[in-house]
């Protein structure tokens, strides 16, 4: 079973996707399941939930931005209110969910969060492959990070586009996805997106900025 772990919809401020595309698009591709995780709100996931069919499973998730960089909750069940990272993490908790830490030592995007030793006990795993690090030593470093603080290493495609979608994730066998995520049984697999998507998604969001900048000055 393969499932890809970060992807986002419309409901990103620098994604389009409708998530039935997301969805539609994920089944194409031979996955068993996706994780939905838009910046700052879970409305994309449960969108897409409406799509879930026996054989294809939807995670509900969120990457949510603090003051010290992104956190990545799998499996929530409400929106994460929070910008803390401290608080971030209990909220994620209190719903007994799963906490990533997303690309934390990509240098380009700079919203990496690189933890203390005596903090790893806050969270439960990290990305040691992300599609969008355009540098393999990124993803390197994540890993070494993993392997030296036994960490669950998990990896996605961060896609916000239909052709990315897919490109990273981890093979799991049978069995209930959130329980083989804690247990850390699974193989991530992943190759790296191209850079005309990252260029494609800066735009997006700078496009959408200035439109809202517009209509503020406007009102």
């Amino acid at each position: 079973m393969k499932y890809d772990l970060h992807t986002h919809s419309k409901y990103s401020a620098d994604g389009f996707l409708e998530p039935e595309k997301i969805v539609e698009t994920a089944m194409r591709k031979g996955l068993s399941g996706i994780a939905i995780t838009d910046h700052n709100t879970i409305n994309g996931a449960l969108k897409a939930k409406k799509y879930e069919t026996n054989d294809f499973k939807v995670i509900c998730g969120s990457e949510i931005s603090t003051e010290r960089g992104e956190v990545i909750g799998l499996f929530l069940s409400s929106e994460i209110t929070s910008h803390t990272f401290i608080n971030v993490v209990e909220e994620i908790r209190e719903q007994d969910g799963i906490i990533i830490l997303p690309h934390p030592y990509d240098n380009l995007r700079k919203n990496g969060i690189h933890l203390e030793k005596k903090e790893v006990k806050l969270i439960d795993g990290i990305e040691i492959y992300n599609s969008r690090c355009m540098f393999q030593k990124y993803n390197n470093d994540a890993l070494e990070f993993a392997k030296n603080n036994n960490l669950i290493g998990v990896a996605g495609s961060d896609a916000h586009f239909a052709r990315e979608i897919g490109n990273a994730g981890v093979f799991i066998s049978e069995g209930n996805i959130r329980n083989t995520i804690i247990s850390g049984d699974l193989s991530p697999f992943g190759k790296k997106s191209s850079l005309t998507n990252l260029v494609a998604t800066k735009l997006i969001k700078t496009w959408r900025d200035l439109s809202h900048s517009k209509f503020r000055q406007i009102d």
